[in-house]
């Protein structure tokens, strides 16, 4: 087996999914577009994206399956997801597993809630 790195691991997700900025996803929310925040609770006091629904990536798997007990309705297989966390490598690997539970249209924001915030992007308290 050929051990790869972390840095690998994001590069190859990000090569395979849409890595959008910030504007490309505030167009894409003003269109229907379902945004989750994989970024763990403590992470989430500094602010928040304005309609994102919360799924931390260590249960994001568990909210993500419809056959799961703990599924969330608002992930849903057909609709289009896009996933954030702080600065942009959580949510390119949490976009590839979305891929592997047959979500088809899955995209990340690049570089993340930093990345938001530095645009001057709207951000609430959670």
């Amino acid at each position: 087996m050929t051990r790869k790195t972390a840095s690998q691991l994001v590069a190859e997700a990000k090569a395979a999914i849409d890595n959008l900025t910030p504007e490309q996803v505030q167009a894409e929310l003003a269109s229907g577009a379902l945004l989750v925040d994989v970024r763990d609770a403590g992470e989430r006091a500094g602010g928040v994206i304005p309609g994102a629904i919360h799924a931390a990536r260590g249960m994001l798997e568990f909210y993500a399956d419809p056959a799961s007990p703990l599924h969330l309705p608002q992930l849903d297989p057909s609709r289009r997801v896009i996933l954030h966390c702080a600065s942009g490598g959580r949510s390119a690997l949490s976009a590839t597993t979305l891929r592997q539970l047959g979500y088809a249209n899955v995209a990340h924001l690049e570089g993340g809630f930093k990345a938001w915030a530095a645009a001057g992007k709207p951000i609430a308290k959670p």
